[in-house]
């Protein structure tokens, strides 16, 4: 018996096995999920299809999220084959690379409007669509990143298109939570994904959070699919307009030295 048994869920965003939705996809199976998934573009198919297979996921289906009628023709085909869905995954964002490092100022106006229609904007037609298959309520979480709400270097417009995703978040909670759907950000610390390699500096990153966040641990997908788990069964029924943080505490620090590097 798993804690997600008779639930369906949609993940929008795998890319290959290391991908932070392929690691929720993995928890939701785990409990006993019946799950479909959606992956971005031709070059990432031959990646997700074999996951897919082993997995015994037979719902897979490309969508690209700047497309209103592909992502209408997605849910028509979620429709027919699931009829009605219990949770949605929106693991989804894109910037340019020439738009992440370097000087902020120079971010560029093509780039800034791609990322957040990518990696933000998206979850509103996402979230519409769901909605329309959960007439019992349900469960829809986006994944985020500290920089939403603090200035990490090199993010630059990605930062921004988080924030504006977490907004998204709390103002879809408050639209669509008296029909009993709920919505919630996960933020997860540095994770060694295909998206985070893009990320100017992410080494460091990943080896500088580690040594210095209060449990001194890296984030794994698992850690990020439990977390997914509780939000998406009857467990977080009370819980939505959330950002939660998986960070090992890294969002509390005010002064990211450790207590081992201070001089008396």
């Amino acid at each position: 018996m798993g804690i997600l048994d008779g639930k369906t869920a949609l993940v929008f965003g795998v890319a290959n096995k290391r991908s932070i939705a392929w690691g929720i996809v993995e928890a939701f199976l785990r409990e006993g999920a019946t799950v479909g998934i959606s992956y971005a573009g031709e070059v990432l198919e031959k990646r997700v299809f074999p996951l897919a297979q082993e997995a015994g996921i037979d719902f897979v289906e490309q969508c690209d999220v700047t497309s209103d009628e592909q992502i209408a023709a997605t849910f028509a085909k979620a429709r027919e084959r699931f009829g009605t869905i219990d949770v949605l995954v929106h693991s989804i964002a894109y910037a340019p690379g020439e738009d992440l490092g370097g000087r902020f100022r120079d971010v560029s106006r093509e780039g800034f409007k791609l990322a957040l229609d990518i990696s933000a904007y998206s979850l509103i037609p996402l979230a519409r669509h769901a909605a329309e298959m959960m007439p019992n309520g349900g469960s829809i979480m986006a994944l985020s990143y500290y920089a939403a709400e603090k200035v990490v270097p090199r993010y630059n417009v990605m930062a921004i298109a988080k924030a504006a995703l977490e907004n998204i978040v709390r103002y879809l909670a408050a639209d669509l939570g008296p029909q009993g759907v709920r919505v919630n950000a996960l933020s997860p610390g540095p994770i060694k994904t295909l998206a985070a390699a893009g990320v100017p500096g992410f080494r460091t990153m990943l080896k500088y959070s580690e040594k210095i966040t209060p449990l001194r641990s890296q984030i794994t997908q698992e850690d990020v699919g439990n977390v997914a788990v509780f939000l998406a069964s009857d467990w977080g029924r009370q819980v939505t307009g959330e950002t939660i943080y998986i960070d090992g505490g890294y969002h509390v620090l005010g002064l990211t030295v450790t207590e081992e590097d201070f001089e008396d």
